[in-house]
Order: structure tokens, then C-alpha cells, then sequence
């Protein structure tokens, strides 16, 4: 369910409708992008070396060697970056009755700033490769260089180049544990209805805040965002809560050159991290998320597949993501 897309928009519409306490956050103002300060250019190859690390460790599925080493590889590179770390550490249920350890890792920049802007991603792999044309790989784990490593990747070259950008604004990146355990298909009789079993790392931060009273302006979940010939629409729980953002970091692809990747149209649904980010924590998030229309597979021929692997990486996407990235932190006053 989690990554399967809802292309039935009258029933995401009744489910986002539901009464909530945050805001809807849709506005309709042109964001303006700023043309004069120097640019800072992101590196894709630094990016892919990080995925190609994550992913040296093995499948990050949880409560496993892999997880364990790459958590820590996580934490020390943003330490490296001069970057404040939290990590709360928890155990949750997942949808088969096992308790689960669930690390989630928040890297601050300049943690003592009010005004602030979240990115996420997950960082864990999904135990199943459950969408494998090949049924023997069903009971495979998903390597995650595109589902997880991708994001990861792109946040840490973000940090890299953080004291070049001078935000002037706070940055936190949030790294997502137990995003991938949802049931596969032959657990769904013993799933919960409404999704509930995906995302289990952003529902616990959301209602545990790394810091007490945390807010921010608002956050941009990386899912997925390696991937070759990958596009990206505007998704539909992003435009509930977050419209202003989504406009304005397509806006920022435009500036830099990468609308043929971030595509200026409304795609579909996605129950991702950022369903809890927006609903939970009232903190408007856009997900960019890709999304192969009229093609078999929604989300890119190698998702919770064994092919998920660095080799399959494209250095272009990630560039497109990583540069536009840059230039929405570049453009926040």
C-alpha cells in the first residue's frame, strides 16, 4: 500500500478531508527566485559515492548488522559536516507483532535558530523485494540505493555544502527509520486498514519531536530520487497541506534547468513520511517522489526490487534533485 499510487482521487480526497488540527496550507502567491547571489554547485558524484557506502553495508532492513553500521556511517558524516546530532532511539510494532529497534537520526545546522526548514528521508530498506517480476526474489531484502539511500545521499552532499549556501535559516535533516516495513502481499490479512504499518519512524518523531515545542516553516521529504528517467508530479498529499511549497520548489527546478525532471502537473497519492510530517506535526511537507506515468510501474521499473542497486543509479537525477535542493536553501530569507 505505502508507495502503491492512488490514482482513485475521489477516496484520497474523503481520507485527506478527515478533521485534523493543522491548517490547510494551500496558497496560490508566485514564489520569486533570487538571481543574483553566486551559485553553489552540487556535486552528483558525491551523492552516488554516499549511496554506493550505504549500501556497501548490505540490505539496511531493520534490526540487522547492515542497519546497525550504516546508522553509525549516517551519524559521523554529518558530525564530519560540523552538524548537531540527535538520535531517538524506540521500539515499534510492525504489522507481523515484532518488536522492532527504531533509530531515527536528526542532523542540525545551526540548531539554535528559530526559523527552520526540514529535509527527510528514510534510510532503511524493505525486507521484501515483494514487487519482483521474479516471485523466487519475493522474500529477498531491497538493496535501497534509489528507495533510501538516494535521499540520504543527497541530504549528506547538502550538508557538505552547507557553510558555502549560509543559510539564513536552520536546516535539520531528518533520516527516517522503519519507513519500508509495511505488509507484502502475503501479510495483508494481518496488516491494519488504514496504512498504518508503513512509516512507523516519521509517525513516532511526529508525535515525539526531537525537540520539545519543535517547529518549522516547513519540510521537503527526498524519496526516491536517484532513479533513471525518473519524473516528478506534484503529489497529491502535498498539495493538501503544503501548495505554496509545491509551487515553490518547481519553481526552484525551473531556475536551475531540471523541469524536464520535476514535471509542472498534478500526479497522484503516495502514503509516505510525509503524511505524518503534514497531519501529525502540522508542518507542511512536499514529497518529491517519482511518479513513471503510463507505465507498469508507478514508481520506476526497480522498486522493491532486487534491482534496486547503485548501479542503476543516474548521477543526472540526482543532479537535478541535489541543484535544486541547493537553490530553494539559497532563495530562504
Amino acid at each position: 500500500m505505502k508507495k502503491s499510487i492512488f490514482i482513485f482521487l475521489s477516496a484520497c480526497l474523503s481520507a485527506t478531508l478527515l478533521t485534523t488540527a493543522c491548517q490547510d496550507k494551500k496558497k496560490t502567491s508566485e514564489p520569486t527566485v533570487e538571481e543574483t547571489a553566486p551559485a553553489v554547485v552540487f556535486n552528483a558524484d558525491s551523492a552516488l559515492a554516499s549511496i554506493q557506502t550505504q549500501c556497501s553495508f548490505g540490505p539496511r532492513v531493520p534490526d540487522s548488522e547492515a542497519h546497525r553500521l550504516c546508522g553509525d556511517y549516517i551519524v559521523n558524516k554529518f558530525k564530519s559536516y560540523g552538524l548537531n546530532i540527535i538520535e531517538q532511539e524506540t521500539t515499534v510494532i510492525g504489522w507481523d507483532k515484532k518488536k522492532l529497534p527504531c533509530r531515527n537520526i536528526i542532523a542540525s545546522y545551526r540548531p539554535e535558530m528559530k526559523e527552520r526548514i526540514i529535509f527527510a528521508a528514510h534510510w532503511d530498506c524493505r525486507p521484501w523485494s515483494d514487487n519482483d517480476k521474479d516471485k523466487n526474489n519475493h522474500r529477498k531484502p531491497v538493496m535501497g540505493a534509489n528507495d533510501g539511500a538516494s535521499g540520504v545521499g543527497v541530504m549528506i552532499e547538502l550538508a557538505r555544502l552547507l557553510k558555502e549556501i549560509d543559510p539564513k535559516v536552520g536546516i535539520d535533516f531528518i533520516c527516517f527509520d522503519m519507513e519500508d516495513y509495511g505488509a507484502p502481499s502475503w501479510g495483508n490479512d494481518q496488516a491494519p486498514t488504514d496504512g498504518s504499518d508503513w512509516c512507523l519512524g516519521s509517525q513516532y518523531w511526529a508525535n515525539h519531536p526531537h525537540v520539545s515545542g519543535y517547529s518549522a516553516r516547513y519540510g521537503v521529504l527526498l524519496d526516491m530520487v536517484g532513479g533513471k528517467n525518473a519524473t516528478y508530479y506534484h503529489e497529491g498529499f502535498s498539495l493538501r497541506y503544503a501548495a505554496d511549497i509545491v509551487q515553490k520548489v518547481w519553481a526552484m527546478a525551473k531556475a536551475v534547468g531540471a523541469d524536464k525532471y520535476f514535471i509542472n502537473e498534478d500526479g497522484s497519492w503516495a502514503t509516505d513520511d510525509h503524511v505524518a510530517m503534514n497531519e501529525i506535526a502540522c508542518i507542511p511537507t512536499v514529497d518529491i517522489i517519482p511518479y513513471h506515468k503510463n507505465q507498469e510501474d508507478s514508481f520506476g521499473p526497480t522498486w522493491h526490487t532486487v534491482n534496486d542497486t547503485p548501479e542503476n543509479i543516474s548521477t543526472e537525477t540526482l543532479k537535478a534533485v541535489g541543484q535544486t535542493m541547493v537553490e530553494l536553501i539559497r532563495n530562504e530569507k
